[in-house]
């Protein structure tokens, strides 16, 4: 991380924290201590952050973005932790359009081998409800080929 890129993502930190009324420029620190107390973290972190001394790490982004209204995916682009590509939006992940995916599909996207594509099929079978064509647990042909619920 350049020191450029920890005063750009200080400087976007600090405006969301006033925007969300968070007195970070009083220099008693009642807004430091407050976000900090609010977010579950230490003090020092959310100072070193404002001094531009130090970037969060994970744990204290994930605490501190449901606060300051953003996503930690948000402030891991911005920190220059990852990119957009590297951290995908759900949107970016959602199948193609056209006929519901089956459970083989699912599989292929997350990356299941064809050698275990039964089992997983058959693992996750034991999670879903019963469809409407009255799969049985022991038909593992029908279970393969079952649709996802909506």
């Amino acid at each position: 991380m350049t020191t450029h890129g920890l005063d750009e993502f200080a400087g976007w930190v600090e405006g969301l924290m006033r925007e969300r009324g968070y007195d970070i420029d009083s220099p008693r620190g009642g807004g430091k201590s407050r976000i900090a107390d609010e977010a579950g973290v230490h003090r020092a972190a959310v100072t070193r952050l404002l001094q531009r001394q130090s970037m969060p790490d994970l744990e204290t982004m994930r605490r501190i973005a449901p606060l300051l209204g953003v996503s930690v995916r948000d402030m891991l682009i911005r920190s220059g932790r990852v990119t957009p590509e590297e951290l995908p939006l759900g949107a970016d992940l959602a199948p193609p359009a056209g006929p519901r995916p089956t459970l083989e599909d699912f599989a292929r996207w997350l990356g299941v081998p064809d050698d275990r594509m039964g089992v997983f099929v058959k693992v996750v079978n034991q999670f879903l409800e019963p469809d409407s064509e009255g799969v049985t647990e022991g038909d593992s042909r029908r279970e393969s080929r079952r649709r996802t619920a909506d």
